[in-house]
């Protein structure tokens, strides 16, 4: 079992950085997949960005590649998404989540976990 907390979001402007943090509990976070997610208001929620258990291997949406960077530190039981160059069409509410399963994935149907999510705001 995996239980996961997102923080950091916030109002910041257009061009602006956020850093988000995810902090999981539970001894198995090292062996898990773990990926961002994002919901607009009124749409589905996105595949953002996902890494491997080992930090080796990263994916990005292609809205977000270049300007986020998805790290983790499985000896503090966290994942951040640092978040350059914002723009207001990354408004969203943003939730991270764990992959019991090898590999990375962009589908959210493939992840087991989810925090509550985290509201990100960026104004023009």
């Amino acid at each position: 079992q995996v239980h996961l907390v997102e923080s950091g979001g916030g109002l910041v402007q257009a061009g602006d950085s956020l850093r988000l943090s995810c902090a999981a509990s539970g001894r198995t976070f090292s062996s898990h997949s773990m990926g961002w997610f994002r919901q607009a208001p009124g749409k589905e929620r996105d595949f953002v960005a996902a890494i491997g258990w080992s930090s080796r291997t990263t994916y990005y949406a292609g809205s977000v590649k270049g300007r986020f960077t998805i790290s983790r530190d499985n000896a503090k039981n966290t994942v951040y998404l640092q978040m350059n160059s914002l723009k207001p069409e990354d408004t969203a509410i943003y939730y991270c989540a764990a992959k019991s399963s090898l590999g990375l994935a962009t589908m959210s149907r493939d992840y087991n976990y989810w925090g509550q999510g985290t509201l990100v705001t960026v104004s023009s």
